[in-house]
């Protein structure tokens, strides 16, 4: 027994094992005017890699975010809150600064302090109010964050920045994350396009609640912060809100928005003009982009799942339904084990709390119909089913059959690899 006990963290320490539904390469993301990115190593956690990732945004810059609703919030969400809250002085420059391998959270007044020293310490880097400076920590909660190794590395991560440096950006802030994401948009006009970039780290503890992840979006589009900021909140409630890898929601939550203004496009002055609507569409691919890409770095995960519900009395219906077969560990380990297994779908619909009829229900894997008015389906083919199975991209639809409101979320298998990642998380 105790040769079995010892020999298991090595099994488990193996080489990088990247998800099968990675993409085949990070995207070519376009060059952000006004937006420099810079990544340094700090060993806070990992060895012989980037973990820490500083952005500086110019002068003009607009910014928006959305946040964890968690109660137990890092020290460095609190202070982008308390930031945000109050009036933007836009004639300053601003700067984003991010450190993988430590969450900050849980960590009392040495993290308020904590957040201080570090946004203190790149506000005089670049000459810049530390009011204008916004921070992000993930990894391990409830560790005091190593402020000296941050702060050590930032002149000379200052030195380094470059426009084109965001590929790099986007690996620096990855923790148990496979790969690198990133996402794109642009927008054509008159006077010239208008640029979206965006990257995100996140592969566990997902189950958003306002916010998800780390999540860094760009844009060079003019606009004010407070169209900004409705826009963003508007977006993330069908993207970063509409996924799911393990029902946990993250105290270190955060998506940041900024806005340049160096696109010589007009103005973006109203949500509901042709502009405003073309670019709310291009910012919500974006956004969804990105969070596709993090269900499909879910922690062990070897199947993308979309799960549609219809037919629901209300919206909020919909979303318990969804959620509540997104996050049954019954029926996410049935998706792994590639078993048809129908009925986890009815139980977990019946535990949701949504209003439900059983001789109303219509349940379908991908095009085929297995269950409908309270029973199997007349045609009903496990072969088939099983065969669907298979696929590394599945879709589960349920019609409840009561009213006209719908509700998608994405969601991804649980394996023994989710076991084996977080066990031994912290050693």
């Amino acid at each position: 027994m105790a040769q079995a006990i010892a020999a298991r963290p090595a099994a488990q320490k193996q080489e990088a094992i990247v998800s099968p539904l990675a993409p085949a390469a990070f995207p070519d993301l376009p060059v952000i005017a006004g937006v420099e990115f810079a990544t340094a190593e700090a060993g806070i956690k990992y060895k012989g890699r980037t973990d820490v990732m500083l952005a500086r945004l110019a002068p003009g810059t607009s910014i928006a975010g959305v946040f964890t609703r968690s109660s137990t919030r890092a020290a460095s969400i609190l202070d982008c809150q308390a930031k945000l809250a109050g009036r933007q002085d836009q004639t300053q420059g601003a700067a984003i600064i991010v450190n993988s391998g430590n969450a900050n959270a849980f960590t009392g007044k040495h993290g308020q302090d904590a957040v201080s020293r570090v946004t203190g310490a790149v506000a005089e880097a670049l000459r810049i109010p530390a009011e204008r400076v916004f921070s992000s920590s993930t990894g391990v909660i409830g560790e005091p964050l190593p402020v000296a190794r941050i702060t050590d590395v930032i002149d000379r991560t200052v030195a380094a920045l470059d426009q084109g440096g965001i590929a790099e950006a986007a690996r620096a802030i990855m923790t148990t994350d496979t790969f690198a994401k990133g996402a794109s948009a642009e927008i054509e006009t008159d006077k010239g396009p208008i640029h979206i970039a965006g990257i995100a780290k996140g592969s566990g503890m997902i189950a958003p609640d306002m916010a998800t992840m780390l999540v860094y979006i760009f844009t060079d589009a003019r606009i004010a912060a407070e169209q900004l900021q409705a826009m963003l909140s508007q977006e993330v409630e069908d993207s970063f809100n509409a996924i799911t890898v393990d029902s946990d929601t993250s105290t270190s939550d955060a998506v940041i928005l900024a806005a340049t203004g160096r696109s010589p496009a007009p103005e973006i002055r109203d949500a509901d003009s042709g502009l405003g609507r073309k670019f709310q569409a291009a910012l919500r691919g974006v956004m969804l982009d990105l969070a596709q890409q993090v269900v499909k770095d879910g922690e062990g995960a070897t199947k993308f799942v979309e799960i549609r519900v219809t037919g629901a009395t209300s919206r909020a219906d919909a979303h318990k339904v969804a959620m509540a077969i997104a996050n049954s560990p019954l029926v996410k380990t049935a998706i792994a084990g590639e078993d048809a297994n129908w009925g986890r779908v009815v139980m977990a619909v019946g535990k949701s709390g949504a209003t439900a009829d059983r001789d109303r229900l219509t349940i379908r894997f991908g095009d085929m119909v297995l269950a409908e008015n309270g029973w199997r389906a007349p045609g009903y083919d496990e072969a088939a089913a099983s065969a669907y199975m298979k696929r590394d991209h599945l879709l589960l639809s349920v019609d409840l059959g009561l009213g006209e409101a719908s509700r998608t979320v994405w969601t991804c298998d649980l394996t023994h690899r989710y076991i084996d990642i977080n066990a031994d998380y912290r050693s």
